[in-house]
């Protein structure tokens, strides 16, 4: 048996109106589909440093909720102890966050799609106050 493998790349971009974790998984599993795969890997990447990839809950909007705070407190804003500040109080800590999370995710394809939990999505999660246009480069690769 033979297997021909293929792979794709796909950059979409998205808007964010501050703080918080914004589903992406509505626009990135047509594209898995359309690619037509039925095994292989999904690699997921941000290509920003006070932006972040990860996959959460997708049912208690409460989660994400309390996961926007958890981090506020953990990283606050406008901690003078930074030297870098240069777009102001949130820059720094923004990219803390970024470091604490994820740049890029890994997901297996199987039987034509993205083989997430039942409660799993895919979010943006934005570290920044004001509002961003965020790029998300999408690499898959299978048969």
């Amino acid at each position: 048996m033979e297997f021909t493998v293929r792979q794709a790349t796909h950059q979409l971009s998205t808007s964010t109106s501050g703080k918080g974790l914004y589903n992406i998984t509505r626009e990135i599993r047509p594209w898995v589909i359309k690619q037509k795969l039925s095994t292989g890997l999904l690699t997921i990447f941000i290509p920003h440093t006070s932006a972040s990839i990860v996959i959460q809950e997708n049912a208690d909007p409460d989660v994400l909720h309390d996961l926007t705070n958890f981090f506020q407190k953990l990283v606050p804003d406008g901690d003078s102890s930074y030297l870098h500040r240069s777009e102001g109080p949130d820059d720094m800590p923004a990219h803390i966050r970024s470091a604490l999370t994820q740049s890029n995710l890994s997901i297996p394809v199987n039987l034509g799609n993205i083989a997430l939990g039942t409660w799993q999505d895919i979010y943006l999660f934005e570290h920044r106050k004001e509002s961003h246009s965020r790029l998300i480069n999408l690499h898959i690769i299978g048969e």
